[in-house]
């Protein structure tokens, strides 16, 4: 389960999708979001799917990678999927037993906000799979840049945010090994009470901490010996450009996110 669990890595490419500008991706990420929320219908929320599929056959990234950015969620959709399934109590009555109530409004609610989540979970997911963890702080630091007007630490922000995604492929291995070495001592995490299975968490969390702080403090010693002082006189490998393309990946995300408005207003 752990191996699938596919958050924060980045798989390099020569695709469009890989070439745009980091910024932009940030931006249109940030679009793609917007239009699955602002998608009122069924029918305005496979526009958004198409988007969705679309970019990410552009990409060329396995479409397998897909099923592995859902797994880690699957809990939580399904704790949405009943809670709108028996809580909704809207349209024709669909089944009445004791105080459970299913409703046609609370199957097309669920249904609806699954695929909501499923998608949103993908969409966002591309951004970490086509982007570097370099390329994504110099964007992240250079969308923030105003906000350095008011004296806010962009890029320490905006490296701590990186980091961090960097950092939890590396914590589910770390994770996987720590487990893998327990059960070989006859450590038994699958069965017993939810109590039982709290406490023998208990010696996988010890050593995953132990693990993190040691490779927090080897990451800032290498930083330090490297004479890294934060965002003050540092330079850049690359510089980010907007080019043509990525004017064409807005335009048509615009387009995407009108056609969601007007499916909106016709329905």
């Amino acid at each position: 389960m752990l191996k699938d669990i596919t958050i924060g890595q980045f798989f390099p490419g020569k695709s469009v999708i890989h070439r745009l500008d980091p910024r932009m991706k940030i931006i249109l990420t940030g679009i793609f979001i917007v239009l699955l929320f602002m998608a009122q219908s069924i029918l305005a929320l496979s526009v958004g799917i198409i988007y969705m599929l679309g970019a990410f056959l552009i990409s060329t990234i396995p479409l397998r990678l897909m099923a592995k950015s859902i797994k880690p969620i699957i809990p939580i959709i399904i704790f949405t999927a009943v809670l709108n399934l028996f809580f909704i109590n809207t349209g024709d009555m669909l089944l009445h037993i004791w105080i459970i109530k299913i409703t046609t409004g609370g199957v097309k609610t669920s249904i609806f906000m699954v695929v909501r989540i499923v998608c949103l979970i993908i969409g966002t997911s591309l951004l970490t799979y086509t982007t570097s963890p370099i390329a994504l702080t110099d964007a992240i630091e250079r969308l923030l840049s105003p906000l350095k007007r008011i004296k806010v630490p962009v890029h320490e922000l905006s490296m701590m945010m990186t980091i961090a995604l960097r950092f939890i492929p590396t914590l589910i291995e770390e994770t996987d090994k720590i487990m893998s070495a327990q059960k070989a001592r006859g450590a038994d995490m699958e069965t017993g009470s939810l109590i039982q299975r709290a406490k023998a968490l208990v010696p996988i969390l010890i050593p995953l901490f132990v693990s993190a702080f040691r490779r927090a403090e080897e990451l800032a010693m290498a930083m330090e010996c490297r004479c890294y002082h934060g965002g003050e006189g540092r330079t850049r490998l690359k510089q980010l450009h907007i080019s043509p393309r990525d004017f064409v990946a807005l335009i048509v995300s615009a387009i995407f996110l009108a056609g969601v408005i007007l499916i909106n207003r016709l329905i």
